[in-house]
């Protein structure tokens, strides 16, 4: 498999995540306040709940269920509940287009 458009970068809202699902994969991909794009997997590990229905501060999305944040460059959970952390997707932008290939994840130093 290989990289698939996710969404174009105009259609992003600063801190605030947006749901996209590639070839059957749920995403949470997130414009930073530092211009950063992040894509991360989009179901919190301890409840089952959509991540990008979360709050974006920082580098982290926070499941608005049960409050557990979630570092968008490692996917770590940062607190209790959750302590699986999510898979992080490579980003590229080309053209003002966001290109994600949800068959291949970073892979986290521990």
């Amino acid at each position: 498999m290989s990289r698939m458009k996710a969404l174009d970068l105009s259609d992003l809202v600063q801190d605030q995540a947006t749901r996209v699902v590639l070839d059957g994969v749920p995403m949470a991909v997130v414009l930073d306040n530092q211009g950063t794009v992040h894509a991360i997997g989009d179901t919190c590990t301890h409840g089952d709940i959509s991540l990008s229905e979360g709050f974006v501060e920082g580098d982290t999305l926070e499941c608005w269920a049960h409050g557990s944040a979630f570092s968008l460059c490692t996917g770590k959970p940062l607190n209790l509940p959750a302590y699986e952390p999510v898979p992080v997707y490579v980003v590229e932008i080309e053209d003002g287009v966001v290109y994600i290939d949800p068959h291949v994840t970073k892979e986290i130093a521990v």
